[in-house]
């Protein structure tokens, strides 16, 4: 396998980590705590588990060039679910869905093949595009982790790499 390769699925290891503990820190949500935000200007806990629900199949989408609509009818297609355990499956489906689109990918593919955002001026290449997606999951994954801290969960760094 090359390095490049292997590249690839060391990120997809990771994403699949931050996916993990996030499907974890879903299922602790109490029904009562969905409303909780930690400040006015913030999302609501609901809305940001929603979000990690969809962040896999939105940033797909938005790499694939999507509108700006189709990517929102992604982003907002859990809107009736409050139920974490299916929330928590929501977000496997859909890294999984991700991570079949990057593995299909040739070496050449992940490092030439550039696509742009609805609200990019430039284009990016794929693997440019997953190292974003890793980023982006880990910090909603931080995000939630301090939202159940703050709401009173009993949490420690060492779930976060369980």
């Amino acid at each position: 396998m090359s390095g490049v390769l292997q590249i690839r699925d060391h990120l997809l290891d990771e994403l699949e980590l931050s996916v993990r503990t996030s499907e974890a820190l879903i299922r602790r949500i109490r029904p009562e705590e969905w409303a909780f935000t930690p400040g006015e200007n913030m999302r609501t806990l609901l809305q940001l588990v929603h979000h990690i629900a969809a962040l896999p199949a939105s940033d797909l989408a938005i790499l694939q060039e999507k509108s700006q609509p189709e990517v929102e009818l992604v982003e907002n297609g859990a809107q009736d679910i409050t139920d974490p355990e299916q929330l928590a499956k929501r977000l496997r489906t859909h890294f999984d869905t991700l991570k079949a689109y990057m593995v299909s990918l040739s070496e050449d593919e992940l490092l030439n093949k550039e696509t742009k955002a609805f609200y990019l001026e430039h284009s990016m290449p794929q693997i440019k595009w997953l190292i974003e997606i890793v980023t982006h999951l880990f910090h909603h994954r931080s995000q939630l982790y301090n939202y159940l801290k703050q709401n009173g969960h009993e949490l420690n760094f060492f779930m976060l790499y369980a």
